[in-house]
């Protein structure tokens, strides 16, 4: 490896690890957001799915902006906008200045993701190209763990703030670096932009994530409620119609055609889904209910890591060898399981008596299934299509968290709701202690804040809203056991075992180990260059 190939590696791996980290961080800062500077469930909400909606809306397009302007240069603008509205996040004075920048790390993060794969594949040959991607994944990998646990001693010793801030002198080394990567000269015809596209997606996703949000607040009568959901589903269809008509889509919707490329896609879409919920709600419960420090619930969340790392590849490895349709079919079942062993916790829980057990059966279905999804959905493309379908998986995992979350949010909110009315029927109540059970509400998964309320009052109100708390948090993980359930039987239905002989171009499972929790397996970036369409998406966030 010459010297220029290893500053480019490294730039692309820091680039890359920086926006690992934050996406990763932010769950387990919402709690002490929400203290800070307000906004309830819905503020939670919409500071992780703003960055969510503009990365799966746009990370395909800016696959295409690295083919039309060059991997550098789109590269270069993606990091120094990322690093500029870190800043804008660690200073936000307020929820809503908060949630629009983080929408703009999205929209820089769908720059930066695709074109740090692109200088990847552009500067090592085919023959170095693996070790390449193979050391920018496990990179990627790692800062799905260093996130959480970083970010929650970052936030219980000084601010949630600083997790953004801490950005700047990585973004600062990277910029620095990229400018030593040389431009690549490029020939032949260029895709166009599809500009319509982006947009079209972007806005169609907006609308229900918008509705499914601000319902519990405005109600479905609201026209700010009902009238995003119509237009964003109206807008979905014309972004199909236009994507089948369009030159260069940025979503070509023939690579649906595939049987397993489309039920890998529908697996993908529950499973994501359930995962989104999970990881959301479940740091919430820990720290706004059970008492967790930001620091203790990263950790509560480190046994998935260790079991994804540890048995991924073992299991990719046997899909490889008996083909990935009962994988996919049982693994799923399996996390769902680990799921419904969850409706054990409640808000005095025993880490390794209630939730570890529950942890550990989860993280082994997902294990089971990570690698043999991802390798179907690439193997179920050509080679000339294999960037773009891994990038779609990578779209339809980012848009799976950010429905989910957005949809679940108001059966919690509704539910929470619900459960302390029941609880509290019949009980007079004073003027502050109204005040402050009509605060939890907007708050959702927490305890009655006692500050103003009378000490006669004070026990009966935090059983009431730690009962409630409880209840919503069971509803939400009995929804997520039932998306990754589904997954399951999408798997067991539709899928269809590769024949024995030697596939054109072989996808091995076991070099998809992370798929879209880690980054992209390098099968999927190997034969990308020339490549027929954008380059593959990065790690998740």
């Amino acid at each position: 490896m010459t010297t220029a190939q290893r500053m480019t590696l490294i730039a692309a791996i820091m680039g890359s690890f920086v926006v690992g980290i934050d996406a990763t961080v932010v769950n387990v800062a919402l709690p002490s957001i929400e203290r800070d500077l307000g906004g309830g469930l819905a503020g939670q909400q919409w500071v992780a799915n703003g960055y969510l909606l503009m990365l799966g809306a746009l990370i395909l397009l800016g696959g295409s902006l690295s083919d039309l302007f060059g991997e550098r240069r789109i590269f270069r603008i993606g990091v120094a906008g990322f690093g500029v509205v870190s800043v804008a996040c660690a200073v936000a004075p307020s929820i809503e200045a908060l949630i629009v920048a983080r929408a703009l790390q999205g929209l820089f993060g769908a720059l930066l993701a695709p074109a740090a794969l692109a200088i990847i594949i552009a500067t090592f040959a085919p023959r170095e190209r693996g070790a390449a991607i193979g050391s920018w994944t496990a990179w990627s990998g790692i800062a799905t763990v260093i996130g959480p646990l970083a970010g929650g001693q970052i936030i219980d010793v000084a601010s949630w703030r600083w997790v953004f801030a801490v950005n700047v002198p990585f973004v600062l080394v990277t910029l620095a670096l990229s400018a030593r990567i040389p431009a690549r000269v490029r020939t032949g015809p260029r895709p166009r932009l599809d500009v319509v596209g982006a947009l079209l997606a972007a806005i169609s996703l907006a609308g229900p994530t918008f509705a499914l949000i601000e319902q519990p607040r405005l109600g479905w009568s609201d026209p700010g409620v009902w009238l995003p959901l119509v237009l964003g589903i109206a807008l979905f269809a014309v972004f199909l119609r236009w994507e089948s008509r369009h030159r260069d889509p940025m979503l070509p919707l023939s690579l649906f055609s595939r049987r397993n490329f489309a039920v890998g896609n529908l697996e993908t879409f529950t499973m994501y889904a359930g995962l989104g919920i999970v990881f959301f709600f479940l740091v919430l419960f820990l720290q706004q209910v059970a008492g967790y420090s930001a620091l203790d619930s990263g950790l509560a969340t480190l046994p998935t890591t260790i079991i994804m790392f540890l048995l991924s590849r073992r299991f990719g490895a046997l899909a490889d060898r008996v083909g990935p349709r009962v994988l996919m079919g049982a693994g799923p079942l399996v996390a769902a399981a680990g799921l419904l062993l969850m409706l054990r916790v409640n808000a005095h829980l025993s880490f390794v008596a209630d939730l570890l057990p529950a942890l550990l059966l989860f993280s082994l279905g997902l294990s089971m299934t990570v690698a043999p999804l991802t390798a179907t959905v690439l193997a179920g493309a050509d080679e000339s299509n294999a960037g773009i379908a891994s990038a779609t998986n990578n779209a339809v995992a980012r848009v799976a968290g950010l429905l989910a979350t957005a949809a679940l949010g108001a059966v919690v909110a509704a539910q929470f709701t619900s459960a302390l009315d029941a609880n509290l029927a019949g009980r007079p109540l004073d003027a502050r202690s109204r005040a402050a059970v009509s605060s939890a509400k907007k708050r959702t998964l927490g305890v009655v804040d006692l500050t103003a309320v009378p000490v006669a009052q004070r026990a009966a109100l935090t059983r009431a809203s730690e009962d409630a708390s409880t209840r919503a948090f069971h509803v939400g993980m009995g929804i997520a056991a039932a998306l990754v359930a589904i997954g399951g039987v999408l798997g067991f239905a539709g899928i269809r075992d590769p024949r024995r002989t030697p596939a054109p171009r072989p996808v091995r499972a076991d070099q998809c180990a992370g798929g879209q929790l880690a980054g992209v397996p390098v099968d999927a970036a190997l034969p990308c260059a020339p490549r027929a369409g954008p380059a593959p998406a990065s790690a998740p966030t």
